[in-house]
């Protein structure tokens, strides 16, 4: 295999998409498995769409996942400039190769004509298309318009009737009728290049080997295959990776069903290293069918080849699953910095030692952190029925409070075995059904069904708030 060198080409133009951020993933393993370079790319040519700061954001969120890149901005290397608008005299020196080579040509369309033509088709119930209106100028009429400064785009010239084909490492071969392809614009009036002029030259420069990215671009492939052959280049391998559908298995995963940015799933407290195994699982599958897999692993084993064609649902629950097996993993001292970001304002910082290990089992995301524990600190509420689920009578569970409120209130130790010693003891010595008993006490102290375990719970809370909260659900009784 001839060097292996992938790349990631975002534009800076909003935040990047969690599928971009599982592209890039596979464009980086494939090319540290073969000892190649991954390279960041950043395609800048829609200043219009352009949101200010996009490129510092698109390289931090791709550090925060844990990745990096072998050249691109801020590293440099041997093909930079790594900025699409750093390169313009590249692309207008390589676009005159075309024109000369009668591969290329200028168009003086105006805006106005462009929209009639089009139209004109639509009501002929035909594919807009640019009818190639100046495609036949000669050389000399074209320079001499150019000379008086009338405005101008440069189009592709198309071969007519010709069969384009590539191979897709997913799908196999894949051929278009050149008849079905435009002649696409390649430098716009502006000076600027196209997408599709600036990537492949790029691509070509930068000596990409493989070109890994979504399915959506497969109509557009042909196009590059054109330009390839114009400049007389080589063509690369291509990967046309299948996009992610919606949780629900419908339609492309957009925003009108959730959140899709790569920095929102950060913010809602998945951990990156389990955002990056949940990226590997879709639609691939290691050797072994082991779903818990580390970078490394993922590098040894992937292979484009081997993703499924078919998309597959971003599954929340399988990522959920994934999220909380991670944060299960993390030493203590890992996860106390980890969740720093995500704890309320008004947490007692010094509970933080003695509350982490009783939720950390719970912990679904990192941001769980608060609904799990503002029962420590803040006041409780909850419906008096609760209290009474299971039990005989009001009266019962009256007496209950009250005993327990005079056993704790005698504790000259507030101690995790008095407690547990003390509580359990007076429960089988008054006979009081256990589940019953248990769960009134644990909706009494806590306003929860459902809590890490109730003695050690009771420890972090504190006597004086567990006997106040005891007398407070006698009140609720009342």
């Amino acid at each position: 295999m001839t060097q292996v060198r992938t790349r990631m080409a975002p534009s800076p133009t909003g935040e990047m998409h969690v599928g971009s951020m599982a592209t890039l993933l596979k464009n980086y393993a494939f090319a540290k498995k073969y000892g190649g370079q991954f390279i960041l790319r950043i395609e800048d040519t829609d200043k219009v769409r352009e949101v200010e700061g996009g490129v510092a954001a698109i390289q931090e969120i791709i550090h925060r996942y844990g990745l990096d890149w072998d050249e691109g901005p801020g590293k440099g290397g041997e093909f930079g400039p790594y900025i699409q608008s750093e390169r313009l005299g590249i692309y207008k020196e390589k676009v005159q190769d075309l024109l000369e080579k009668d591969k290329a040509y200028y168009c003086f369309c105006s805006k106005e004509r462009l929209a009639s033509v089009k139209e004109e088709q639509m009501a002929n119930k035909q594919a807009p298309h640019y009818d190639r209106h100046c495609r036949s100028l000669s050389k000399e009429d074209a320079q001499k318009r150019v000379a008086a400064g009338e405005e101008y785009v440069i189009r592709l010239k198309v071969p007519e009737d010709q069969e384009i084909s590539f191979t897709d490492l997913l799908r196999g071969e894949i051929t278009f009728n050149s008849n079905l392809i435009d002649d696409q614009v390649l430098l716009k009036s502006d000076g600027y290049p196209t997408y599709h002029l600036a990537v492949v030259i790029d691509d070509n420069l930068m000596k990409i080997s493989h070109i890994m990215r979504g399915e959506e671009w497969i109509s557009s492939t042909p196009k590059h295959v054109l330009l390839y052959q114009a400049f007389g280049w080589s063509v690369p391998v291509f990967a046309h990776i299948p996009l992610f559908l919606n949780p629900d298995g419908k339609g492309k995963m957009s925003k009108r069903k959730g959140t899709v940015s790569a920095a929102s799933f950060l913010e809602k407290g998945y951990l990156p290293e389990a955002m990056l195994n949940f990226f590997m699982i879709l639609g691939w599958a290691k050797k072994d069918q082991e779903e818990i897999i580390s970078l490394d692993e993922y590098i040894q084993e992937f292979e484009p080849s081997d993703l499924s064609s078919n998309s597959v649902a971003f599954d929340l629950k399988k990522l959920d699953w994934l999220n909380g097996v991670y944060i299960r993993k993390l030493s203590f001292g890992q996860l106390k910095e980890k969740i720093k970001p995500f704890i309320a304002r008004e947490f007692p910082a010094e509970k933080i030692d003695q509350v982490l290990p009783l939720i950390q089992e719970r912990l679904v995301t990192l941001a769980d952190f608060n609904q799990l524990t503002k029962f420590f600190y803040s006041k409780i509420n909850y419906e008096a029925d609760l209290l009474l689920k299971k039990a005989d009578s009001k009266e019962l569970v009256v007496e209950e409070l009250k005993q327990t409120i005079e056993l704790l209130e005698s504790l000259s130790i507030w101690s995790l075995h008095n407690l547990e010693e003390g509580i359990r003891g007076l429960q089988e010595k008054k006979d009081w059904h256990r589940g019953q008993f248990f769960m009134m006490l644990r909706i009494a102290v806590t306003g929860e069904k459902a809590t890490p375990p109730l003695f050690e719970t009771m420890m972090v809370i504190g006597k004086e708030l567990v006997i106040f909260r005891l007398k407070e659900a006698i009140n609720k009784l009342a």
